[in-house]
């Protein structure tokens, strides 16, 4: 089930991010079954605070009106329910923060061991998205320039050997700029597991282009809260890269 994000170069995949903070349950079926019609490879759910009581019901909602697994994406070791289908284990190995490198994992591991989650360990890279996203300002963590690419690089090279499964590229929810082209391209050239790519995507557009420079499974997810009919524009947009890196191609 959730195999699918452990395996680089099968095909492009597209997730969906639900913040139960700015998603109310009202509009949440709705997302849903939008997202069953889109194809959608993956929900995520999560969010850098969580101020409102509903973490647990909105997985229960997405669970009842679909069979798309349904992943945690946690901003903390609050975030936590045996209800979902697995949890990215989250290490914020771009940031000096001892607290999302290794605090947060520490507090939550007895409670996923108990409830029996499926975890994934995941390298979580911040990328300046052109402002100051919540999780930079939580976390404390100064994100890494969209045009050091060798930085980035470096980072992800870090996490692999590390024993991470999954490289997540993060410009932040609502950033201004998506993860520069180049710098996905360069990270997913020099590591062997998957690329998420998320944050700032707005367009169809800008989703082929993320899927072209490489990434392996792209997140949307602010933007489907003020305008929810985009995400089929944007799951043709990674379903026609993922067919164009299909293509054979011919020499001579």
């Amino acid at each position: 089930m959730i195999n699918g994000l452990l395996t680089p170069n099968k095909r492009q995949q597209l997730a969906v991010l639900i913040d139960p903070d700015k998603q109310p349950i009202e509009s949440l079926v709705q997302l849903v079954v939008l997202a069953n019609n889109a194809k959608v490879d993956f929900f995520f759910v999560g969010g850098s605070l969580l101020l409102e009581n509903r973490f647990e019901h909105t997985i229960e909602t997405i669970k009842k009106h679909s069979e798309i697994p349904v992943l945690i994406f946690p901003g903390n070791s609050y975030q936590l329910s045996a209800k979902a289908d697995g949890l990215l284990f989250l290490s914020l190995v771009s940031g000096r923060n001892p607290e999302y490198l290794i605090g947060q994992q520490v507090i939550a591991a007895p409670f996923v061991k108990e409830a029996g989650l499926k975890t994934i360990p995941t390298a979580y890279l911040l990328i300046d998205g052109g402002r100051i996203s919540t999780t930079s300002y939580i976390t404390q963590t100064v994100p890494i320039p969209n045009d050091k690419p060798d930085i980035a690089v470096a980072t992800a090279l870090a996490g692999e050997m590390l024993g991470m499964k999954l490289i997540y590229l993060e410009a932040g929810s609502g950033a201004l700029n998506i993860v520069s082209p180049g710098l996905i391209k360069a990270v997913k050239q020099n590591v062997s597991i998957p690329v998420i790519v998320g944050g700032g995507i707005r367009s169809a557009e800008q989703a082929e282009e993320i899927c072209r420079a490489g990434a392996d499974i792209l997140v949307v997810g602010n933007v489907l809260e003020k305008e929810p009919e985009l995400l089929m524009e944007i799951s043709l947009a990674v379903h026609a890269a993922e067919a164009e890196k299909a293509k054979p191609t011919h020499e001579g």
